[in-house]
């Protein structure tokens, strides 16, 4: 079962009709480090292990089923073994003559409902998200990594001395080691395996020395050996679009992108604090992804699709989604009131917004967090409040502690009903108390006022 079911009553009907069978073994709770492939062909073996052999759909059902299961975890798996996975397990449950062979399919039916973009995961991008089926992935860091870099290779290289060996590692899978190696959220250290001794190695801090060498010794971008004759157009000049830039002018293509404002770098360059991430860094690594090759003209935004279509072979889209939530309480329209993004993106154009000496940051992620420290680098007074508690702030752990350190205040539990208004201008915000409640789908405790 999922954690959208994490409410459910510990009853037979309950469990039952929720896919799931009580038994005698009590709950065995696993998160994303868990393979649910692997999980799943670790229960059919047990069953396999356990059929007395007597009726057909046991005896060579689940055997047949776990043949399947163990080319998936290889790597070696077709699409079109999930359908026989499926066929074969409703085709055992119903001609099964015991309990065991009856339920012994249930394991791999219910991780192919709620887990199948695992299963085609390991089919596809011959990759286990969880790192735990071996054949599919390096390590457990470079299995974390969203760019899948060799972390195991850059850090060898690093520790040797060899920095310009380890930078060309990670240029393979991503052309941003500066950018990553000061604001990326290091999933890799979260899986490191030095944790099961005390603690991870300091991926990010290395990789940020290691970049920081490469912009000093000016090291480049490989080129490519020759163009193909193809035209891409690339809308958009932040990370995505670069990226894809980069690579595709690798690979021959002659690549333009189009950008609508006045600098390239996408959020990197117009969102994320300068104590955070320097734009001078951001740009040096724009530029080194220009002079491998690629073309990139800003103050161009992009109105006709069509018109572009005729000029390129091909058109990719990495225009981002800046679109803000609105809270939907009464005076968030009044003068003072703004948005996390549109305050950060006034501050890195180097304008002073209008704050006062007081100032209230709503939410509890990255960007409330940046701009609260933010605005106490301008001289505010800064008061963080979120709806649910600590534990359950998406922010980066290092960056909240930071903030407290700094004199952020934080309150929890709590949300606004509506901003006060004083000659025109925000004055103060009517908070009212929450408390946690039951889970969501995601897993989260739902804050409530009840």
């Amino acid at each position: 079962m999922t954690v959208k079911h994490l409410n459910l009553p510990l009853d037979y009907e309950s469990v039952k009709e929720a896919g799931a069978i009580v038994g005698s073994g009590g709950l065995i709770v696993v998160d994303e480090t868990t393979c649910m492939v692997e999980l799943a062909r670790y229960f059919l073996e047990f069953c396999q292990e356990e059929s007395c052999g007597k009726c057909t759909p046991c005896r060579v059902g689940t055997k047949k089923m776990l043949e399947i299961l163990e080319r998936i975890i290889h790597g070696k798996g077709t699409l079109e073994d999930l359908d026989r996975l499926e066929e074969i397990g409703m085709w055992v449950q119903q001609t099964a003559l015991c309990g065991l062979g009856q339920t012994a399919p249930n394991p791999v039916l219910s991780t192919l409902k709620y887990f199948r973009d695992e299963y085609e995961a390991h089919i596809i991008d011959k990759r286990c998200p969880a790192g735990v089926c071996a054949d599919l992935f390096i390590a457990p860091c470079e299995n974390a990594c969203p760019a899948h870099v060799d972390v195991p290779a850059y850090i060898a290289h690093i520790s040797e001395g060899r920095f310009k060996e380890a930078f060309y590692v990670h240029i393979k899978n991503n052309p941003f080691p500066s950018v990553c190696g000061r604001a990326c959220p290091a999933r890799c250290e979260s899986y490191c395996r030095r944790l099961q001794v005390d603690e991870s190695i300091a991926i990010r801090q290395l990789k940020r020395f290691m970049a920081d060498k490469a912009i000093e010794e000016k090291w480049e971008l490989p080129k490519p050996e020759r163009y193909n004759g193809k035209k891409v157009a690339i809308v958009g000049a932040g990370p995505a679009g670069l990226s894809a830039a980069y690579f595709l002018n690798l690979k021959g293509y002659k690549v333009t992108v189009f950008e609508a404002l006045p600098e390239p770098g996408g959020t990197p360059t117009h969102y994320i604090p300068e104590y955070r991430l320097p734009k001078e860094i951001i740009l040096e690594e724009v530029r080194r992804i220009e002079r491998s090759g690629v073309e990139i003209r800003v103050n161009h935004p992009i109105t006709d699709l069509e018109a572009l279509r005729k000029d390129y072979d091909a058109v990719f889209l990495a225009c981002g989604s800046m679109k803000e939530t609105k809270l939907n309480v009464p005076g968030e329209n009044l003068k003072g009131v703004l948005s996390g993004m549109e305050f950060l993106g006034k501050v890195k154009k180097g304008e002073k917004p209008d704050i006062g000496k007081k100032v209230v940051v709503i939410g509890g992620g990255n960007t409330a967090i940046d701009a609260a420290r933010t605005a106490w680098r301008l001289g505010a007074d800064v008061h963080v409040i979120y709806r649910r508690t600590r534990d359950e702030m998406p922010a980066l752990h290092e960056e909240i502690e930071e903030a407290e350190r700094e004199g952020i205040k934080f309150t929890f539990l709590a949300t606004p009903v509506k901003f006060l208004e004083e000659d025109g201008r925000v004055r103060a915000v009517r908070c009212i108390s929450m408390k946690l409640g039951e889970f969501d789908s995601t897993g989260r405790r739902k804050p409530n006022t009840d």
